[in-house]
């Protein structure tokens, strides 16, 4: 497994979980990493993204309640997930990007399913 996801559960409405995924040693070249979600019948979507200096963004609908963050020396990035709703309740993935003299290669880890209740 390049990419391995975990931190999903139940929690209820207003809860905290940290999802984390740490990346393969073998992947060489890591510069963006990345969490999106996907919610029974909806498509993937970007929940927010870091690149390898620090620089963030996130999904209008996570912003001031979600934090991402990184260990570039792990190869690991982190979603903290405060405030949760029932609306945030998907399957959480991890990607990361590297770069190499063959070009950019995404990664992807297998998901992690987070539950909100209400």
């Amino acid at each position: 497994v390049q990419l391995q996801a975990s931190g999903g559960g139940l929690v209820q409405a207003g809860g905290s979980l940290r999802l984390s995924c740490a990346a393969s040693k073998l992947i060489f070249g890591i510069n963006d990493m990345a969490w999106f979600r996907q919610a029974p019948g909806k498509q993937r979507e970007l929940v927010a993204g870091i690149s390898s200096g620090g620089s963030t963004n996130y999904a209008d609908s996570v912003k001031g309640r979600f934090t991402i963050s990184r260990d570039n020396a792990r190869n690991t990035v982190y979603l903290q997930m405060n405030s949760l709703k029932p609306e945030d309740t998907a399957v959480y993935y991890c990607k990361a990007r590297s770069t190499s003299s063959s070009g950019p290669h995404d990664y992807w880890g297998q998901g992690t399913l987070v539950t909100v209740s209400s």
